[in-house]
């Protein structure tokens, strides 16, 4: 099977451009998923997020994970669990307006590098956008445009740890499905692995690497690119040994904006 697409995208500037845009153009066409080096996101930065946000689920969210998986038996679990996922998970929402001040908990300094991040990963989707409306032949800005609705686009992040599983065969960390959304931008644990996607039938492991951000596409964009850009289903599964951090940051069309095919992919069909 072919491997899991890594673009260095450092390489856009050069004299590689041609092959970079063509890996991204495969990935989206065949996988929905690819993952990003050299985005532009500082290491430093991405370090500091990792560190408040596990400082952040030791203080305020393991404990309550503990009572929760205390109350409802699934420690020792016999059958499997279908409506429920091995998560501890909070939202928080960027646009078109920020919740960020109702979230309690949150140090002073977490809520800033949080809303510094959220800037940087805009930035990043909507770049992001732009390459991808140049692959598909869209005049430049098309896609920011179709998710725009009145008021902007929508875009929130979902921080999620997933606990060392006991009955990893029980329980998924996050159940197979794909986002309902448009571009998924996610920083996730360099250690402990579980992200998977479905290709060709088979679960295939998206490689936990050192300050990537991993990308995927959403249902929505799959319509506007009209089926040419895929939206693929994904999943987490539980480990046995170590946390698993995810901070999956979702830029979408706004909630009054009309989705529908981009009117010059439908023609070249």
């Amino acid at each position: 099977m072919a491997t899991f697409p890594v673009i260095n995208l450092e390489k856009l500037n050069g004299e590689e451009r041609a092959t970079i845009m063509e890996q991204i153009k495969d990935a989206c066409e065949n996988w929905g998923f690819f993952e990003l080096l050299n985005h532009g996101i500082p290491h430093e930065f991405l370090d500091t997020v990792e560190r408040l946000t596990k400082e952040h689920y030791k203080k305020c969210m393991e404990q309550r994970f503990k009572e929760l998986v205390a109350s409802k038996a699934l420690e020792g679990l016999q059958a499997e669990v279908t409506d429920m996922d091995w998560e501890s998970t909070f939202f928080l929402r960027h646009l078109p307006e920020s919740n960020m001040a109702e979230i309690p908990d949150l140090s002073h300094e977490y809520r800033k590098v949080m809303k510094e991040f959220a800037l940087k990963l805009e930035k990043l989707a909507e770049e992001l956008l732009d390459l991808l409306c140049e692959n598909l032949g869209l005049e430049k800005g098309y896609l920011k445009k179709a998710f725009h609705g009145t008021r902007g686009p929508t875009f929130g992040t979902k921080v999620s740890n997933y606990p060392p599983c006991p009955k990893p065969d029980k329980i998924k960390g996050l159940r197979a499905h794909t986002d309902a959304g448009g571009i998924i931008l996610l920083f996730q644990d360099a250690q402990v692995s579980g992200l998977q996607l479905l290709k060709d039938g088979q679960w295939v492991d998206v490689p936990p690497m050192r300050h990537s951000i991993v990308i995927n596409l959403g249902d929505q964009l799959e319509v506007i690119t009209n089926g040419k850009y895929k939206s693929v289903e994904h999943r987490v599964i539980a480990q046995t040994n170590g946390a698993r951090m995810s901070i999956a940051s979702f830029y979408n069309p706004g909630s009054d904006a009309i989705i529908h095919p981009a009117p010059a992919l439908v023609e070249n069909k």
